[in-house]
């Protein structure tokens, strides 16, 4: 870790800088994803933490974050615990032999592959998107509907019909499979997160986009929990950048949450898909150039 002086610099840039985690928190609240993917180059390029520091305070703020962001959702009734848990449980052993296969592949190449499996998944969420729009019942005659204010009435995405989720054989046996996929994919490209659980989640088990973004949060706080235990030992936590940008992130994450109450499901989807483009196309310009 940096001491003397330096050590002040950084947590005056980090201070500086962590406005840029509530955008983190808003990513994370309203569509699920964003978090690390965002969060490190924020640590690095704003703060100017080294890499390996960047990567351990990302876990750390994201972790915090989207555990907060879980209980204003639960409230919401968006979070299917069980199926999260087990989720994120069996996706644990996927990571592990993902992480043993990403040693063997290069690093570039494998986030060239991984652009492209991010854009297909932003194709079958936005043909779902488009299928939702089209089977949404039609505006009352009378109009169309006046948004509830703050706090009154059902909102547009509390309005959207709640996945029942019963964890039968067949059920547990998608979660088991969609789990273990997105282990494997996270393990191996490296990243992955939000950017990864929502299309499984939407894709595999037929959540809604709301159901998807709260019940992610489990995942995302329970694999981030699990990469800190495994870096025991050798943490290096700036405190410094750390505390701002969880205060930051926490309250974006609330923002966000009140973002996604009143969105239809198809809008949210929609949101998703472009940021998911477009970090899929900065993933693919950075590899290729790295390759070149």
């Amino acid at each position: 870790m940096a001491t003397g002086p330096s050590r002040g610099v950084g947590d005056v840039r980090g201070l500086l800088v962590s406005p840029l985690a509530f955008l983190i928190g808003i990513s994370l609240g309203a569509l699920g994803g964003g978090g690390s993917i965002l969060a490190v180059p924020a640590l690095v390029y704003g703060a100017g933490e080294p890499a390996k520091a960047a990567t351990s305070t990302s876990l750390l703020v994201v972790g915090v974050a989207a555990l907060m962001g879980m209980g204003s959702h639960w409230r919401a009734g968006r979070v299917r615990l069980g199926p999260g848990l087990l989720f994120g449980a069996v996706g644990l052993g996927g990571a592990a032999v993902g992480t043993a296969l990403n040693r063997l592949v290069d690093p570039d190449v494998l986030l060239l592959a991984f652009s492209f499996v991010m854009i297909a998944a932003a194709v079958a969420m936005w043909r779902r998107a488009n299928a939702d729009s089209a089977a949404a019942p039609p505006p009352t005659a009378g109009g169309p509907p006046v948004p509830a204010a703050a706090g009154e009435g059902p909102t547009a995405v509390q309005a959207t019909p709640v996945t029942t989720v019963h964890l039968d054989a067949r059920t547990v046996g998608k979660i088991v499979v969609a789990g273990s996929l997105v282990g494997l994919l996270t393990g191996f490209f490296g990243v992955g997160g939000g950017f990864v659980i929502v299309p499984a989640l939407v894709l595999s088990l037929g959540f809604s986009m709301p159901e998807a973004v709260g019940t992610s949060l489990v995942v995302i706080a329970l694999n981030a929990t699990m990469a800190l235990a495994l870096r025991a030992g050798s943490i290096d936590i700036r405190w410094g950048d750390a505390l701002p940008f969880i205060v930051m992130a926490v309250l974006g994450t609330l923002v966000g949450r009140r973002i996604a109450d009143r969105l239809p499901a198809s809008t949210l989807t929609r949101w998703f898909v472009v940021l998911l483009v477009l970090v899929a196309l900065y993933t693919a310009g950075s590899s290729v150039a790295a390759l070149a």
